[in-house]
């Protein structure tokens, strides 16, 4: 699996978001439906200052996009309205993806 560094996070945040991210912590998550595990990974968190949005912490993780581990789509969410932390911008991602399918 390609790992994504911490410094790449970073520049998308900054790029997506604008403002300045600084890294706070990494943190696991767990996200399960029903009982069904539906992803697992590791969310970075950043402080944000500066970004147009207003948002002050951003929420950062990639996840594979197939089989192929070279490919991967990075997620940034802002810390605004019903994200309160990694695993709400985790579920709402999830959540994006299923309404897509639909």
């Amino acid at each position: 699996m390609t790992e994504i560094s911490t410094d790449h996070f970073k520049l998308t945040v900054e790029s997506q978001h604008g403002g300045t991210a600084t890294f706070i912590q990494a943190v696991p998550v767990n996200e399960s439906f029903r009982e069904q595990p539906t992803w697992h990974g590791v969310v970075h968190i950043f402080d944000l200052r500066g970004s147009p949005s207003g948002a002050n912490r951003v929420y950062a993780w990639s996840h594979t996009i197939d089989d192929s581990s070279a490919n991967r789509r990075v997620y940034a969410i802002l810390h605004l309205g019903p994200i309160a932390g990694p695993v709400e911008a985790v579920r709402a991602t999830l959540v994006a993806a299923m309404r897509e399918r639909k």
